[in-house]
């Protein structure tokens, strides 16, 4: 998750009076029976086991120090992050489950980028695009942010690619999200010429650090928050307010966790909206789409954000899991299935 900053937003929490007032039906023809069965076949060995094989990635990687350290103004602590390794393996990953990938090359400064893409085609819909993203550069073996959000996204391909969705899916590892977002801000600039419309975006960063114990939750600057870090945060603005309508009401549906909405007003890109605004979603928001951030949210409850200690060892596999099911059956559902 990036470091940007921020201290104030509009939050509606569990009550969900906002969102529940919006003028479109929440989960509009929804079969709950098969977004059910979706959900289900998210399983948490496998997912341990991407954590495992990206953490060690991470771990066994090598990193430019120099290029690094120039660009961020020789701030040193940046030599611990590392991209290369990962990006191989979810690449790999995802041509292994038979999706068309390829990636997105793109130079400038103070870093070219390379983003992964692999894509589920639409059956009646194929240019009709729903994104799941996560960015795949770590500091240290980045257990929590962001090997979770990269193994939740190859997870979630492995189950979604088992049946068939009137739209397409899209999945996309994000490069260089810690230096500022930026693979996903040059991701978004340049599909936007394309003829394609992405009509929704989940956005994966730190999702699996969970603590039961009052006092565990730290508020973001200004917000009320509950006072125990046991809940998933889902992240939008206001032009996203109906997807994250749709999360919670699915949740509540399937039964699967506690989650917590936190809705910036507006577009989010008002100067008081920082830490709602910290991850690739951003890039999503600033050019008018709908998109979504789920997040455990990162040093307001993991005190290993972005230090040598985000280890697998601090990881909650249940709660992670029960995280990574809501979100295969948000996006089944987005998508228009799974097909009878």
């Amino acid at each position: 998750m990036s470091t940007l900053r921020g201290v104030k937003c509009c939050v509606l929490g569990a009550v969900m009076l906002g969102l529940l007032s919006c003028s479109k039906p929440v989960l509009e023809g929804a079969r709950l029976e098969a977004l059910a069965e979706v959900a289900s076949q998210v399983n948490q060995d496998n997912l341990k086991g991407l954590v495992t094989e990206l953490v060690d990635a991470h771990h066994m990687d090598t990193v430019d120090c120099p290029q690094l350290v120039e660009a961020e103004r020789h701030d040193r602590a940046h030599c611990a992050l590392s991209r290369n390794r990962s990006g191989e393996l979810l690449q790999t990953r995802l041509e292994q489950l038979g999706l068309r990938v390829r990636r997105q090359e793109t130079a400038g400064t103070p870093f070219s980028t390379s983003n992964i893409v692999a894509e589920l085609p639409g059956s009646t819909h194929p240019e009709e695009i729903i994104l799941v993203g996560a960015h795949y550069d770590a500091f240290h073996d980045g257990a929590d942010d962001n090997t979770t959000g990269v193994a939740a996204l190859v997870e979630m391909a492995r189950v979604l690619s088992q049946y068939k969705f009137e739209r397409t899916l899209r999945f996309v590892g994000f490069d260089h999200e810690e230096f500022g977002l930026i693979g996903s801000a040059r991701y978004v600039q340049a599909e936007g010429n394309l003829p394609e419309r992405i009509v929704a975006t989940m956005v994966f960063d730190c999702l699996g650090y969970y603590d039961s114990r009052p006092g565990s939750q730290a508020s973001l600057p200004g917000l009320p928050t509950p006072p125990a870090g046991d809940f998933l945060a889902v992240i939008a603005n206001d032009t996203s307010s109906q997807r994250a309508s749709e999360v919670y009401a699915l949740n509540e549906a399937l039964k699967l966790m506690k989650v917590v909405p936190l809705i910036a007003p507006r577009d989010g890109t008002g100067p008081l909206t920082g830490n709602l605004m910290r991850s690739d979603h951003a890039s999503f928001w600033v050019q008018d789409h709908e998109a979504l951030f789920l997040t455990d949210t990162a040093n307001f409850r993991n005190p290993n954000y972005h230090q040598a200690t985000d280890t697998l060892d601090t990881l909650d596999f249940t709660s992670y899991q029960q995280a990574v099911r809501i979100s295969a059956a948000t996006v089944a559902y987005w998508a228009g299935g799974p097909q009878p």
